[in-house]
């Protein structure tokens, strides 16, 4: 985990980096710990700590209720128990959030009043800012596009049938099944037989290639729809993009014209871009976030 000090929004230094004690609340709690003393000199006693993290934390009750990765920590009323532990306040987000509030506050989508950020990488998810501040729905979900929406059964020209696949959610063909990273590579192995990672299609569909072309065709086809769909909803100005898959400009760029050809607004203007923050997202959405509490 990364550690940070922020005195804005914009001016957040990393200053460490330590491994995650993931199964242990105990070491979890005591690493936290560590780090605020260790940098915590000239900082405030009371100065408050932001945590952006993998997981959901239910708003009403604070406990986290699923983090695959961190299952020492899944149960526990984070910020309160913290707040406690570690005599200061302590603010947890979801981190897909923090990237979006990240990215609205001083990212790609500064100055726009609804900012939907996602992430294409690993997983899928996403985060909505209205006005600057989050949205925490329902039991802390928000944004959660890549479950739920399903996948078209058949795509493609000429169609082919697209099968729905178990997801990690334990849904059936959640979109996160193909348009994910490893989505991308489990679609282009269902494609073609060959087994290549999701940067190698990349650069065989922007090289030319034409089995990396139609994977990527394909791709596109089935994750606009439900993208279309979400955007229509939610109404976002703009649609920062984040993750693994969301660092290739063109892939965007072309995810974008899908989307944009599937929605009732009509703009000329990109409504998907890519993300500018980077891996430090994480923390400068934090940073805003702590910084919102204290009313800066």
């Amino acid at each position: 985990m990364k550690f940070g000090l922020a005195r804005s929004g914009e001016a957040v230094r990393q200053v460490d980096q330590v491994p995650t004690p993931a199964h242990s609340w105990a070491d979890f709690v005591a690493a936290l710990a560590a780090l605020c003393a260790r940098h915590g000199e000239g900082q405030p006693d009371d100065a408050p700590l932001a945590i952006s993290m993998a997981g959901i934390v239910d708003p009403d009750s604070g406990i986290l209720t699923t983090a695959s990765n961190l299952p020492g920590l899944v149960g526990h009323q984070l910020a309160a128990e913290l707040t406690v532990a570690l005599g200061r306040p302590v603010r947890v987000a979801n981190d897909a959030d923090c990237f979006a509030l990240a990215e609205a506050s001083v990212g790609a989508g500064r100055g726009r009043r609804v900012v939907f950020g996602i992430i294409i990488g690993t997983g899928i998810g996403g985060g909505l800012v209205v006005g600057g501040r989050l949205v925490s729905g329902a039991a802390g979900i928000t944004g959660e596009w890549g479950h739920g929406a399903i996948v078209k059964t058949m795509a493609g020209s000429p169609p082919i049938t697209i099968p729905r696949l178990e997801c990690g959610c334990g849904r059936m063909g959640c979109i996160e099944t193909v348009g994910s990273a490893r989505g991308l590579e489990r679609l282009h192995r269902y494609l073609t037989g060959l087994t290549a990672d999701s940067r190698a299609i990349v650069d065989g569909w922007q090289a030319g290639d034409a089995t990396a072309g139609r994977t990527i065709a394909i791709f596109l086809e089935l994750v606009a729809e439900p993208l279309a769909l979400l955007v229509n909803a939610i109404g976002p100005h703009l649609v920062p993009v984040g993750g693994g898959l969301g660092s290739s400009a063109p892939l965007v760029a072309a995810l974008d014209m899908a989307v944009r050809g599937q929605i009732l607004r009509r703009t000329d203007e990109p409504l998907l871009v890519p993300a500018e923050l980077g891996s430090n997202a994480g923390l400068i959405g934090a940073a805003v976030l702590a910084l919102q509490d204290e009313g800066q």
